[in-house]
């Protein structure tokens, strides 16, 4: 039964900055009691060519919970650059941005400021959680924008199969979110009702863990009755408006995650002008796997400088003048992000 026909049925009525960097003033904000820091990237080529010469990599909370904790790469020279927010998959119950890390300092190495998200899982709360975290980390970001490097109005996100999920909801969050450009999806799994359908009986083993994870991210429970509101909120099709923002959606041919999930969104969005482009490579890859498959990063990276345009490069210091990270972070005490319990 496909995920429309079943909705029919069920839902009726701290980091020390390379020498030489450039000075930038602190936000105005109550420092967290503890902030990791990481050190920035070994430099492999000369300074002036190189942005992670002058990156600087720290962790930051953008909420008082533990998983709510963000690593951002960026360069404090106080040039405004796009940015890319990355979003990890697992179940919706696991996972981590630690498995992010080549993904991230990739897109560094093209000059983006990347925010590299850890969110609420399943286990810790249900559904919209996830999305609110991830919508509390972009609020934070845009805050501090000139902290970070970074244009608020020109960001992209990027997930990986849940983290897909999630970051096209977001893309789909009401009449579109301020500054968003873009959302990439790898795997998406855009459609927790055909999740949900498909992992019923003849299913393999992966479509059936899918199913039972997606009843874990409602809640534990079915998408009837009591439920049926927390379903719709997470069925991101049905969330598609005008100002959404553009999609790129990349599945493999034989995947367990299958790309008419998002051809289910695509016909919602052209519904509403809002263009969405679909690739889909040989091959049974899955999530991260696919995305390391050859060419595929690569055209992710064209789509994304397609929206955002190619990021400022780094800027060497002036002689004589030290660059200096700001001493003191964000604080997730100034974003109070809010939304109904399903939208």
């Amino acid at each position: 039964m496909g995920a429309l026909a079943l909705a029919a049925a069920l839902l009726t009525p701290a980091a020390v900055a390379p020498a030489g960097a450039a000075t930038v003033p602190p936000p105005s904000a109550t420092p967290t009691p503890t902030v990791t820091s990481t050190p920035a990237p070994t430099q492999s080529r000369p300074p002036a060519q190189d942005p992670l010469a002058f990156t600087v990599t720290r962790t930051f909370s953008y909420g008082p919970r533990a998983r709510q904790r963000m690593d951002v790469w960026w360069q404090p020279d106080g040039v405004r650059r796009p940015a890319v927010f990355v979003l990890h998959g697992g179940w919706w119950s696991g996972g981590d941005k630690k498995y992010m890390t080549a993904v991230t300092k990739s897109y560094a190495e093209l000059g983006y400021t990347v925010f590299n998200l850890n969110y609420r899982l399943s286990s810790d709360a249900a559904w919209p959680a996830q999305r609110s975290d991830t919508l509390a980390a972009i609020a934070l970001a845009r805050k501090h924008a000139d902290y970070f490097s970074f244009d608020p109005n020109r960001y992209v996100i990027v997930g990986f199969s849940a983290g897909g999920h999630i970051a096209t909801s977001v893309g789909t969050y009401k009449d579109g979110v301020p500054g968003l450009r873009g959302v990439v999806g790898i795997s998406p799994v855009v459609s927790p009702l055909t999740a949900y359908s498909d992992g019923d009986q003849g299913a393999d083993f992966d479509q059936r863990k899918l199913r039972q994870s997606a009843i874990a991210l409602a809640g534990g429970c079915l998408p009837t009755g009591r439920c049926a509101r927390v379903w719709s909120s997470m069925e991101v099709p049905w969330h598609a408006s005008a100002h959404d923002a553009p999609v790129l959606s990349v599945h493999s041919e034989e995947e367990f995650v299958p790309a008419y999930q998002s051809e289910l969104l695509k016909e919602q969005l052209a519904q509403v002008g809002v263009p969405m482009d679909i690739r889909v490579v040989p091959g049974f890859y899955h999530s991260s796997p696919l995305y390391r498959e050859p060419g595929v990063a690569q055209g992710v990276q064209e789509w994304i400088a397609g929206k955002l345009g190619t990021p400022t490069p780094a800027t060497p210091a002036t002689p004589g003048r030290s660059r200096s990270v700001a001493s003191e972070p964000p604080s997730p005490r100034e974003v109070a992000w809010r939304e109904p319990a399903a939208h």
